[in-house]
C-alpha cells in the first residue's frame, strides 16, 4: 500500500479521486479501476480512497452519485417561462451539454451497471424533472392528454441514443446535435405541438444557452 503523503485540501483530493477514476473506467474499461491504480494517477496514497469514500464500492457509488448531482444541477439551473415546450427543449439540451462536456462520468453514471438496487435509483431525481417538464406542456394544451412518464421516456432514449452515438465516435457532434434536433421537432410535433409551433420553441430555447451550475 502506498504511503504518499498528501496536503491538498480535502475537497480538492476528493474531487481528483473521482474524476481519475471516471477516466479510468471510460478510457480504460471498469477492469482498470483498482485502488493502487486510482492512487497514482492521482498522486496520493491508497489511504485516501478509503479516507473518502471507505474503499473502493463507495468510489463507485460516488461517481454516480456525484454524476447524477452535476445533472441535477443543470438541470436546476434552468429557469420556466410561458413556453413549456422551450422549457423542455432546454432540459434536453442541458442533458446533452452536460453529456458532451464530461464524457468520461457521463459513462459511468450511464453506460456502466449499478452496484445494487440503491444504485440504480440514483438518477430517479433528473429524470423527475423531466417528467415534469413534459406534465407542463400536458397542462398548458401544448401537447395532447397522455401518459407523461411514457413521453418523457421515449425523450430520454432519443436523447441518451444520440448521446451515444457521438461519444463512441459512430456520429460526429455536428451529426448528432443535427439529428437530435430534427428528432425533437418530430417528437414533439407527434405529442400534438404541431411541427411549425416546436420549431419556434426548440429555436427560442436554443438562443438562451443552458446556465452551467456552479460545480458542474
Amino acid at each position: 500500500m502506498s504511503t504518499t503523503s498528501d496536503d491538498r485540501p480535502a475537497t480538492e483530493l476528493r474531487t481528483a479521486l473521482l474524476e481519475t477514476a471516471a477516466d479510468l473506467i471510460a478510457t480504460a474499461g471498469p477492469g482498470s479501476l483498482t485502488l493502487r491504480r486510482v492512487a497514482e494517477e492521482v498522486g496520493t496514497s491508497t489511504m485516501a480512497v478509503y479516507t473518502h469514500f471507505g474503499g473502493m464500492p463507495g468510489l463507485r457509488r460516488a461517481l454516480r452519485r456525484e454524476g447524477f448531482a452535476r445533472l441535477s444541477a443543470r438541470l436546476a439551473a434552468l429557469s420556466q417561462t410561458d413556453d413549456p415546450v422551450a422549457d423542455l427543449a432546454q432540459l434536453c439540451l442541458a442533458y446533452y451539454v452536460y453529456a458532451t462536456a464530461d464524457p468520461h462520468l457521463y459513462r459511468v453514471v450511464f453506460m456502466e451497471e449499478p452496484l445494487g438496487e440503491d444504485d440504480a435509483v440514483i438518477g430517479s431525481q433528473p429524470f423527475d424533472v423531466l417528467v415534469g417538464g413534459v406534465r407542463r406542456c400536458i397542462a398548458a394544451n401544448a401537447f395532447d392528454p397522455a401518459d407523461p412518464v411514457e413521453l418523457a421516456t421515449q425523450i430520454w432514449v432519443l436523447g441518451h441514443g444520440g448521446v451515444t452515438l457521438q461519444l463512441t465516435r459512430l456520429l460526429t457532434p455536428e451529426q448528432a446535435s443535427a439529428c437530435l434536433l430534427g428528432a425533437l421537432v418530430q417528437l414533439f410535433s407527434s405529442y400534438g405541438a404541431g411541427a411549425d409551433a416546436t420549431r419556434r420553441s426548440i429555436e427560442k430555447a436554443f438562443a438562451r444557452p443552458p446556465t452551467t451550475a456552479s460545480g458542474s
